[in-house]
């Protein structure tokens, strides 16, 4: 009997521990903020001012929606979600999907914000979207989770009132990586994931990379001198000389054809380690006849998108680029 009530108290404590282990909080790096940052720009750019969440009179906004939900994570159920930002008016509008930056393990969604009310105000519905970041999981789960949201843009495109055959995606920084990895594979299957409107097309029309990598291998960024929790290495799970091939894998250029590569815009601060591959990839784009645009903020602030008066220039440059390609 004795020996019945210790296997029973065993099993239950088990079963208590692995429910605990299971809902552990998501660990969270919140280094990379809006505060933050303003706090070491403001001495030598008092001019800069941190674009505002403000919703303009002419968009909708909905906010906090469930895109997607992973049923088994070291972390329990995880709910993945992004905000919609629609113009009021009728119509079918294009979109613009928004992938904050972080160096893949800080920084939120909500950064993308202002800039993505500011382009829904000229006609664009726009969607920042949460991912995994590098404390959660490693690459290449925010590139299946990336695609997933897109996924649920289609699927979810006519109560938002988005034209799916105008869809681009925008990232800043690390996110500006993702968005290129993201749109030079479209229709690569190894990079879809399975979670989340398996059954609705992942693939976008053009991109939108602000301040970020295009390659990993390129000497501005390989040459970097890191220490072993860099935030690539994190993310990426190794060094190079550890991954050599995950750091192509991860490199947006090496996807890039000339039967699929996509019209993209480049939007550069005065750091120029943030461009590594860039030209190259421009230099590939016009023998092939696609199209590119660079613009550059001679600024050495990274995340000048973040702040007045860049933001405004920002979205000023961003739209035009998107009204020309994705007519």
């Amino acid at each position: 009997m004795k020996l019945k009530i210790y296997k029973l108290s065993f099993l239950l404590l088990a079963a208590c521990t692995s429910l605990y282990a299971q809902q552990k909080p998501i660990p969270i790096d919140s280094s990379y903020s809006v505060a933050n940052v303003y706090k070491q720009i403001h001495k030598e750019f008092p001019h800069a001012v941190p674009a505002k969440d403000s919703v303009p009179a002419n968009v909708t906004a909905y906010r906090n929606l469930v895109y997607t939900t992973l049923p088994q994570t070291a972390f329990g159920k995880r709910e993945l979600h992004l905000d919609v930002f629609t113009p009021t008016a009728k119509g079918m509008y294009p979109a613009l999907i928004m992938i904050h930056g972080g160096g893949w393990r800080s920084g939120t969604r909500s950064m993308q914000v202002p800039m993505a009310q500011m382009l829904a105000a000229k006609g664009f519905v726009t969607i920042p979207v949460e991912y995994q970041l590098s404390l959660e999981a490693k690459y290449p789960a925010a590139v299946y989770n990336i695609k997933s949201a897109i996924r649920w843009v289609k699927a979810n495109a006519a109560k938002y009132n988005i034209d799916t055959n105008r869809i681009a995606i925008s990232g800043c920084s690390a996110g500006g990586q993702l968005a290129s990895l993201v749109g030079m594979t479209n229709n690569v299957l190894q990079f879809e994931g399975d979670h989340g409107n398996t059954g609705t097309g992942s693939t976008v029309k053009a991109i939108v990379d602000i301040d970020g990598v295009l390659d990993f291998l390129a000497p501005a960024s390989l040459n970097l001198e890191r220490k072993p929790n860099s935030p690539d290495i994190e993310w990426l799970g190794g060094s190079f000389a550890e991954k050599p091939l995950i750091w192509k894998e991860a490199s947006a250029i090496y996807w890039a054809k000339p039967t699929t590569a996509l019209p993209i815009l480049f939007l550069n601060s005065g750091y120029s380690r943030f461009h590594a591959g860039q030209d190259e990839l421009i230099g590939m784009m016009n023998e092939w006849g696609l199209y590119t645009q660079v613009h550059k903020f001679n600024v050495m602030v990274h995340p000048f998108w973040l702040f007045h008066p860049w933001v405004d220039e920002t979205v000023d440059v961003t739209a035009a680029f998107l009204h020309k390609v994705l007519k």
